[in-house]
């Protein structure tokens, strides 16, 4: 390793694609957008805004991606046929910087039990396809599906043909996460020695966290010489998730001395990428996971507390500050203006427009009358539970309930339009709401996850609801808060029931398909 010189890695995330594939984690178009601004002011290197063949709402949510986010590469997922390229092509082809991302998997196991190809056919696929996307753009990027259990010599061969075909990255997902550290260091050595043509591109890989090894992978291949990582915000993803973007970020960045790797990440807008991830998705991070966790930075222990008051360096490898995570000052109050919450919207990375704007003043003034301190966790909950196209709405919620008394709710829902009205018993408060509601949309999903935490841990925070409900093998997470944690139940509970109501329109209009990467 040339000490002199530090190694720029691209940071390629697919929160918007491979991240939304997590349970319960599906967003729609605006908040897409919300978040791609967000990774646009964290840094990121490029966005994979989604898979655009999937649904209408998939390819519009690309489109208006590629659209608006400027200085940062756009990519656009697509299978290794002329259908699912020309469907990407069509999405990313408005941004400043397009990319395709084609891929297809290479592994024995995969030719024999889903693709039914020979390695023949399938080589001649990944070229001719790689071609076929070339014609539309420059930035071409091929994954080959399952590249760590793939034969060597067919998985070189197979990266030479593309490469020669115009591919100018070349993705090594560990889609399963089945590789070891040491393992895929040489792996990964051994594709940069035996492939021609290897140093003209950028070699990426995308580690899964199967085995909780997707990080620990990542950085090894960066030891081992790739220029892009591919991750997500949280660490979020199918199954056990992908590689965590924070993690592997301030690895580099506090361990200089042994990746000799910089990326080109503001730190300092980690925790807030996270912190709004969170609040689209309701998919909450545990409290001691690195970087971004709640006690990422606490010191309970008495020989710890005592250490840090002495010297910070004793205990803190890095300091809070340097992800984001600075204590928040009340800054607004229920007599501030419009102009003053503007600014600090833009201040949290929100890029709204004058209807946006107005919509979330609004709110912020309710809240304002009944919250005295508005924190910028409050103004991130009132942005980003915002959902345009709603056909549920919640217009009143009244609970009787108490030790002697059972629970009776009264509850009224605008339904297309339509106000509609039902009352309900319970085991508690929530329950009441929640049956009300259920009653009213008519739903046959079942709830599987309630989780309340308060915004800022006072008396009068904020009660912050995620709610996940279970239709058909699909699982939709909703989230809301409200001073009154019963009223933020009700919204997460009619949230998810949208959300729900989203993913089966877009159902309907999707191709049939499965994304295995």
């Amino acid at each position: 390793m040339d000490n002199g010189h530090i190694k720029k890695i691209k940071i390629f995330d697919t929160t918007l694609r491979d991240g939304e594939q997590s349970p319960g984690a599906s967003m729609n178009t605006s908040e897409k957008l919300n978040l791609a601004r967000q990774l646009a002011r964290l840094g990121v290197d490029v966005i994979e805004a989604g898979f655009p063949i999937a649904s209408e709402g998939d390819f519009e949510a690309v489109k208006a991606i590629a659209q608006e986010i400027k200085g940062v590469e756009i990519a656009g997922l697509a299978r290794a046929n002329e259908k699912d390229i020309y469907r990407a092509y069509s999405a990313v082809k408005y941004s400043e910087k397009p990319v395709i991302h084609t891929f297809i998997a290479t592994s024995d196991i995969h030719l024999k039990h889903k693709l039914k190809m020979s390695r023949e056919d399938l080589y001649e696929k990944a070229v001719s396809m790689v071609k076929y996307a070339k014609s539309f753009v420059e930035s071409i990027e091929f994954s080959a599906e399952d590249a760590t259990r793939t034969d060597m010599n067919f998985l070189c061969e197979v990266i030479e043909g593309v490469i020669a075909a115009g591919a100018t990255t070349v993705n090594i997902p560990d889609t399963v996460g089945f590789a070891t550290p040491f393992e895929f260091y040489d792996f990964i050595k051994n594709i940069r020695e035996r492939v021609k043509g290897i140093k003209n591109i950028i070699l990426s890989v995308h580690c899964h966290n199967d085995l909780g090894l997707g990080v620990a992978n990542s950085l090894a291949a960066i030891q081992a010489g790739v220029g892009q990582v591919e991750c997500t915000i949280n660490g979020i993803g199918e199954r056990a998730g992908n590689a965590a973007l924070e993690e592997i970020v301030m690895a580099l960045d506090v361990r200089k001395d042994i990746y000799n790797a910089a990326t080109n990440i503001n730190t300092t807008e980690i925790y807030r990428s996270s912190q709004l991830l969170t609040h689209i998705t309701g998919i909450s991070v545990q409290p001691n996971k690195a970087i971004v966790g709640k006690n990422a930075f606490a010191h309970e222990a008495g020989i710890h507390q005592d250490g840090v008051l002495k010297e910070k360096t004793t205990y803190e490898i890095m300091t809070p500050e340097r992800v984001g995570r600075q204590s928040n000052d009340l800054v607004l109050g229920k007599h501030s203006g419009k102009h003053a919450f503007k600014e600090k919207l833009e201040s949290l990375g929100y890029l709204l427009n004058d209807k946006e704007i107005e919509d979330a003043f609004v709110k912020f003034k309710a809240l304002s009358d009944r919250k005295k301190e508005i924190y910028d966790e409050d103004i991130d909950s009132l942005v980003a539970k915002s959902h345009p196209f709603e056909k549920y709405e919640l217009k009143y919620v009244n609970v009787v309930c108490g030790d002697t008394v059972t629970p009776l709710s009264m509850v009224k829902v605008m339904v297309n339009g339509e106000l509609k009205h039902n009352s309900s018993c319970g085991n508690g408060p929530v329950d009441a709401v929640i049956n009300a509601v259920e009653k009213i949309v008519n739903s046959k999903a079942r709830v599987i996850g309630y989780e309340v935490k308060s915004i800022r841990g006072t008396t009068e925070a904020q009660g912050d609801v995620s709610i996940t409900i279970e239709e058909n093998g699909t699982n939709i997470t909703g989230r809301s808060a409200h001073t009154d944690i019963v009223v933020a139940s009700a919204k997460a509970y009619v949230n998810a029931i949208n959300k729900l109501h989203i993913y089966n329109s877009n159902l309907k209009k999707s191709v049939e398909s499965e994304i295995y990467e």
